[in-house]
């Protein structure tokens, strides 16, 4: 398979510099940058999956009408940290 070439892109010099200061024993600027490019690229996949999933397990509670109703997780949640409040307090009493 034949490689192909990502676009050049032009910085500062000053952001070029803050770029090879951290680069690794070895690394090139071109590894660095396709490294950083890979990386941008898996979480990109990783956040548009979470987002679909996120999406279709809404759809899911929806259909089915078993969801908890926002309200009720976050009383749970406030007396959930009120009793740990209250727990603390009674220790430092």
């Amino acid at each position: 398979m034949k490689t192909s070439t990502i676009p050049p892109i032009r910085v500062a010099p000053a952001f070029r510099g803050e770029i090879e200061s951290v680069l690794e024993q070895g690394e090139s600027l071109s590894e660095f940058v396709e490294n950083a490019v890979r990386q941008s690229v898996l979480k990109r996949q990783n956040q548009t999956e979470f987002v679909r999933r996120g999406m279709a397990a809404i759809e899911e509670t929806q259909r089915l009408v078993n969801g908890i109703a926002a309200d009720d997780v976050l009383a749970q949640l406030d007396a959930k940290l009120a009793a740990a409040r209250k727990t603390l307090a009674q220790r430092q009493a």
